[in-house]
């Protein structure tokens, strides 16, 4: 029997190439041994201090998502923070929208309080968020995005990357070949980033 490898996968809950790569890990956890540990990173903590805005959110929506999913992880674990991130784009997976549906009715979708929604709206998790965001993006220096992945192998290894960035969810064979050729690259020491 094939031993076990643990992905730590850090988002940012309202990216949707984000959830793209979150979709293909799921389909990857289905033809390979691997377990995910869910953990929220912000766009909004990424990007603070810039001139330029590049996730065009002048108004400081995103935070709201990103808060939202570091009370859950906070409160509930990181298995929590997977239910609720998968409720959360249920609606656009099932063509009732392009974007994430409603946070409150996410987390009763979830099985948790829908009074967590409130914690998007202050600021009482942000220390829990930066913490989660810091963790992840230390592993793979500066100039990083959404998604972090950081894959510890059955012996003990440890690999970190971002991404990957997929456009379209792969899904059977196409998930598991990205999964092993993803470990190949991101396993060869120095290698640092790869794009199209």
């Amino acid at each position: 029997m094939d031993r076990v490898w643990t992905v730590d996968f850090w988002f940012d809950p309202s990216c949707p190439l984000t959830r793209n790569t979150a979709r293909w890990l799921l389909e990857a956890s289905d033809r390979r041994p691997i377990t995910i540990t869910w953990r929220v990173m912000s766009l909004s903590v990424l990007n603070e201090g810039r001139d330029d805005d590049p996730e065009g959110d002048p108004d400081g929506y995103l935070w709201i998502p990103a808060r939202i999913c570091a009370a859950v992880q906070h409160e509930h674990g990181h298995d929590a923070l997977g239910r609720f991130y998968r409720a959360l784009w249920s609606a656009a997976e099932n063509g009732d929208g392009d974007w994430i549906g409603g946070f409150a009715e996410a987390l009763a979708a979830a099985g948790l309080p829908p009074e967590l929604a409130a914690a998007g709206e202050g600021t009482d998790y942000d220390g829990v968020l930066r913490a989660s965001h810091e963790e992840g993006t230390s592993l793979v220096g500066e100039g990083t995005g959404t998604p972090v992945t950081a894959v510890t192998a059955p012996d003990g290894g440890r690999t970190a990357f971002f991404g990957p960035v997929v456009h379209e969810v792969p899904t059977g064979p196409s998930a598991a070949d990205l999964w092993d050729g993803a470990l190949l690259i991101a396993g060869v020491p120095g290698f640092r980033e790869l794009k199209t």
